[in-house]
């Protein structure tokens, strides 16, 4: 399918609208998720043990851990992705996350992008490194997952 310039008559779906965001808004959004994940953290990870540990004197293994916090993590975003396309920061940012088609990010796509989304950013940043030499600036875990970060364009500020 032929993609139309925002100024042409055929524009008005929202697929069209979109063009990738930059790399440094990305960058800003990826910065401001962090701090909004700590709350997220905060309340379903550091909260529940505290009361755990308090209560019992029980402490889970560390695996168990990095579990939890995979899963917590991996449910944050996939509701938000599933959603709307957006998590709060991505919001803020008027970024939106879409399959290279231009559409909705599926469970499975969005998944395997969050599942591909942790080595690439533990290992030295590696995926985040590799936008600086993808031909359209795309993080690894979006190029291997087949997803995309749109800005969105002609959208009204409210």
């Amino acid at each position: 399918m032929p993609q139309t310039s925002p100024s042409s008559p055929s524009a008005t779906h929202p697929r069209q609208l979109a063009e990738l965001a930059g790399l440094r808004r990305r960058l800003a959004s990826m910065l401001y998720e962090t701090l909004l994940l700590l709350g997220v953290l905060a309340l379903t990870f550091m909260v529940p043990l505290l009361i755990l540990g308090i209560g019992t004197g029980y402490s889970p293994p560390g695996e168990l851990l990095w579990i939890h916090v995979f899963i917590v993590l991996g449910m944050y975003f996939l509701w938000y992705w599933r959603r709307g396309g957006q998590t709060l920061a991505m919001q803020t940012w008027k970024l939106r996350i879409v399959d290279t088609a231009g559409n909705p990010v599926s469970l499975g796509r969005g998944w395997a992008r969050y599942a591909l989304a942790w080595p690439s950013v533990l290992f030295l940043g590696m995926g985040l490194w590799w936008a600086l030499i993808d031909r359209d600036r795309q993080f690894l875990h979006d190029r291997l997952a087949g997803t995309r970060i749109v800005l969105l364009s002609g959208q009204p500020t409210a």
